[in-house]
């Protein structure tokens, strides 16, 4: 089964605007079919390149004179954290002939790891950040309530990589995924050349699990491990650089509050926060502690992946208990704020009034398991999960 990938129509639009577009992203999220749908697209005007594969790799041997030649292609090197030392040669025939979609390179890691991309390819190069599947990628036309809210309860469940989420039985996917963490560990961190023992980084991945969607504080995670506040900061940096956790800073104005300034962690992937709390499948999790706090993680993913290009994210808290889970800076300025509540008869307290009182909104909304958009109060609206547009909406 192959679900189109929302973030298609504006890769192509990037490969009309920049030489280099760079397409990163976890393991296994996607990004390799993406690239063979616009390679099949493109027929003989596109060449694939595989860097984990010795045949392809013995090609770049000699990178220039094998690429040189291809000037008239759109050339796709996948994995191409693994070869950094590539990126001079694109600068050089980049600025040799410079034309939109000369490359496509793609990576697993964060463009900061990617050696060297970000300064050789400065002006050349965009990143587009492929996530694992969301909601609006799942809903079809038509789709009956039923049908809709048996797909939420898979993707919260089973997360969004696609070999989880598709997995013939819950029994599979937890199988897939747990593989996936081992794969992570013991593979994909050391080829980062990272040298962190794998034993250590999954008992940290473990810690931050329980964690999750608390305020980061380095010195308790430490304390638990045994190591100092500097290497729990270091292990974060990781797995945040290898887009497993999300860092979600604290809103910072100067407001007359005093703002708390720790930021929040998550998982990223709900099946991955599931799996390492050996939460098997969705009945599992409607009776586990963490219920509310997987909740909410998932949701800020499926907010992110539809927000508008450019959006900033933020949660505000004070001291005094004033809260808002998340807050969204749209690309005009304009502030969004947001509530999320694992429940059907969502209510909002004190402390989300007088959040839009500091922040001089005039309303905000509540995500929650409703099914249709309705007012809560004069400043507050509940919104179901496939009537996000309405957050961003003039």
């Amino acid at each position: 089964m192959s679900i189109p990938r929302l973030l298609l129509s504006q890769l192509q639009s990037s490969l009309h605007i920049f030489p280099v577009v760079g397409l990163v992203g976890p393991r296994q999220v996607g990004k390799t079919s993406l690239a063979r749908q616009l390679a099949a697209q493109m027929g003989a005007g596109a060449v694939m390149l595989d860097l984990e594969r010795p045949s392809d790799v013995a090609k770049l041997a000699e990178p220039e004179l094998f690429l040189e030649p291809l000037a008239d292609k759109l050339v796709i090197l996948d994995e191409v954290q693994l070869r950094p030392d590539l990126f001079p040669v694109l600068r050089s025939l980049v600025d040799t002939q410079r034309r939109p979609g000369r490359f496509l390179v793609l990576g697993s890691a964060a463009p900061a790891l990617i050696q060297r991309s970000s300064e050789t390819l400065a002006g050349r190069i965009e990143f587009l950040e492929l996530a694992p599947l969301s909601l609006g990628e799942l809903r079809e036309p038509g789709t009956d309530p039923a049908a809709w809210a048996d797909a939420i309860a898979t993707l919260w469940s089973r997360g969004g990589f696609p070999d989880s989420l598709l997995a013939r039985s819950d029994a599979a996917s937890m199988r897939w995924r747990e593989a996936f963490i081992r794969s992570y560990l013991e593979r994909d961190i050391p080829q980062l050349g990272i040298r962190v023992p794998s034993a250590t980084l999954r008992r940290f991945w473990l810690m931050l699990a329980h964690h999750h969607g608390q305020l980061w504080n380095a010195s308790t995670i430490a304390g638990s491990l045994g190591v100092t506040a500097p290497s729990v900061r270091h292990y974060l940096d990781i797995l945040e650089s290898t887009f497993m956790v999300r860092v979600l800073p604290p809103y910072s104005a100067n407001l007359g509050k005093r703002l708390v300034k720790s930021p929040k962690v998550y998982l990223r992937d709900s099946g991955v926060l599931h799996a390492l709390l050996n939460l098997p499948n969705h009945d599992a999790l409607l009776g586990h502690p963490m219920l509310g706090a997987s909740w909410e993680g998932w949701v800020i993913e499926q907010i992110l992946a539809e927000a508008p290009t450019g959006t900033r994210a933020s949660f505000y808290r004070t001291a005094s208990g004033s809260e808002l889970d998340l807050l969204l800076e749209l690309p005009g300025g304009q502030l969004r704020a947001i509530e999320i509540k694992h429940a059907a008869a969502p209510k909002t307290g004190k402390g989300f009034l007088e959040a839009l009182d500091t922040l001089k909104l005039d309303s905000g909304f509540v995500v929650a398991q409703v099914s249709e958009p309705y007012a809560l109060s004069k400043r507050a609206r509940a919104l179901p999960l496939g009537h996000l547009a309405e957050i961003w909406r003039d």
